[in-house]
């Protein structure tokens, strides 16, 4: 897949171009739709689809105490987008500075740097430029005047309900990997790089998997038995989110920690995805690390009957 990070890289592929612009967070099967609608035009015209979004929650800058936990970081994204079929990605870093352009000045470099622009396919509620002034309408009106077409995408229902990443955030807060399932059209994952924890685990004989998920929409706190996938190799184990009050009695800080079954071998610096297989038991607090170690065990049996 091409990754573009500029709107002037528009100018290097083969037009007409028919772009997919979104956030795409989670790309649920709603955003899917949307995408599959540009690459069909894109293919009837013998061009190039391109799904243009940003690297980060535009919220995050916007307005960031307000800004919502994200589902899917950027290189799950472009996996995600290759296994669809994307070929080419424009990737916009989302600045202030990108934050401030006017609306009409936004779809008018994306316009100059088209050869040809034909069409922007947008879901119902897509708003562009500074401070979300762009409208549909807007956008339609521009496309009169500079010769391309608009199609919006109507939301797309699972269970009489329209999609969104919102309702895919609630879901996961809750626990209901179901729907988030439902929603997605694959199996909710959540995603994370391993990073250097304290190595207590190692020293009780249940050495963890420490993920990175600032900023990722978490499940309940609690341990689960979950399947995890890293580099196309399957593995199973047990994790556990929350604050660790046996160990770290005065933190507030909520981890995600996975002992995997039956590995040796050193996982730092890996990404896994870990599947929410079964809810096992809420987190808690223990007298010491005898007691903690020995609820371990147990939790790694049950595991195990569910895996």
């Amino acid at each position: 897949m091409i990754i573009l990070k500029t709107i002037e890289e528009l100018a290097s592929l083969k037009g007409p171009i028919v772009l997919a612009a979104g956030t795409f967070d989670g790309l649920h099967l709603g955003h899917q739709a949307l995408i599959r609608c540009a690459m069909e035009e894109a293919d009837s015209v013998n061009g190039t689809a391109v799904v243009m979004t940003f690297d980060r929650h535009p919220a995050s800058v916007v307005r960031p105490g307000m800004a919502p936990k994200i589902l899917t970081r950027n290189d799950q994204k472009i996996s995600l987008l290759e296994g669809i079929g994307v070929t080419a990605l424009l990737l916009l870093e989302f600045t202030p500075e990108l934050a401030s352009v006017p609306a009409e000045e936004f779809i008018a470099s994306l316009v100059a740097a088209c050869h040809p622009l034909r069409m922007i396919c947008v879901g119902s509620q897509w708003s562009f430029g500074k401070g979300g002034t762009g409208t549909i309408a807007l956008l339609e009106q521009m496309g009169r005047e500079k010769e391309f077409s608009v199609t919006q995408i109507d939301p797309v229902e699972v269970g009489g309900s329209a999609i969104s990443s919102t309702r895919i955030r609630t879901a996961i807060a809750a626990g209901n990997f179901a729907e988030a399932t439902a929603c997605l059209g694959r199996p909710y994952f959540l995603t994370g790089m391993v990073v250097k924890g304290a190595g207590l685990g190692v020293t009780i004989g249940f050495p963890t998997a420490n993920l990175d998920v600032e900023g990722m929409q978490l499940p309940p706190d609690g341990v689960y038995a979950v399947r995890v996938t890293t580099k196309g190799f399957q593995l199973s184990g047990v994790c556990n989110i929350g604050v660790r009050p046996t160990v770290d009695p005065s933190s507030s800080h909520r981890t995600v920690e996975v002992h995997l079954f039956d590995v040796t071998r050193d996982v730092v610096g890996k990404e896994l995805s870990v599947e929410f297989v079964q809810y096992l038991r809420s987190e808690q607090k223990f007298s010491g690390l005898e007691e903690l170690t020995t609820q371990i065990q147990r939790d790694c049996s049950i595991a195990r009957a569910h895996l």
